[in-house]
């Protein structure tokens, strides 16, 4: 694909239910912070494409920043598969050892019925691919712009996962021609 595409990777609005959880795609976006939500729309430039997940929280995050998005199934969060709606203490108690070692690899270990982040990097990058030139607004996941990132900055996977992604933070990437560009990670100005 030719011409540059400028994207801004927004992290979906805090999840509105408990702490501590592996969030299915049916868990709803804390969209109150009302502050962060017009701080942040200041930010995005007027006329882009929209994309989100198909993720409720993704979709009510990008209604209340004013955008008329897309779902694009590549963009998904990673499926933790019979994890998902599971607390992680509980699946520390009733698995130990082996739930312990899931974590010394993450990005190239799948849970049960799930995926790895390897694999979410690849859909990240088939998503990528997709998207035309232009200004292009995502709202994802925390796992989706790391996904992004590695393949931007060339990183190995378990590198990509030491990037802190903050709720309804904005990290600036652009694609161009002649390779990658990062401006900036994580950004948030409403704190």
């Amino acid at each position: 694909m030719s011409g540059e595409t400028h994207l801004w990777l927004i992290r979906h609005a805090p999840v509105d239910g408990p702490r501590g959880v592996i969030h299915g795609p049916d868990a709803p976006a804390d969209v109150s912070d009302a502050a962060a939500f017009a701080a942040l729309k200041t930010r995005l430039p007027p006329g882009a494409h929209a994309v989100c997940s198909p993720a409720r929280r993704t979709r009510q995050t990008a209604l209340t920043l004013g955008l008329d998005p897309v779902e694009e199934a590549a963009f998904r969060e990673q499926d933790f598969g019979a994890w998902t709606g599971r607390r992680h203490n509980d699946l520390t108690t009733e698995l130990g050892d082996a739930y312990q070692a899931f974590w010394k690899s993450p990005a190239s270990n799948r849970p049960p019925g799930g995926e790895s982040f390897v694999d979410q990097i690849d859909r990240a990058r088939d998503g990528l691919s997709r998207l035309p030139a232009g200004e292009a607004v995502l709202v994802v996941h925390s796992g989706t712009i790391r996904a992004v990132l590695a393949i931007a900055l060339d990183l190995a996977p378990d590198n990509a996962l030491r990037f802190v992604i903050d709720p309804l933070s904005l990290t600036r990437i652009d694609r161009l021609d002649a390779g990658w560009r990062v401006g900036s990670v994580n950004q948030r100005w409403w704190e």
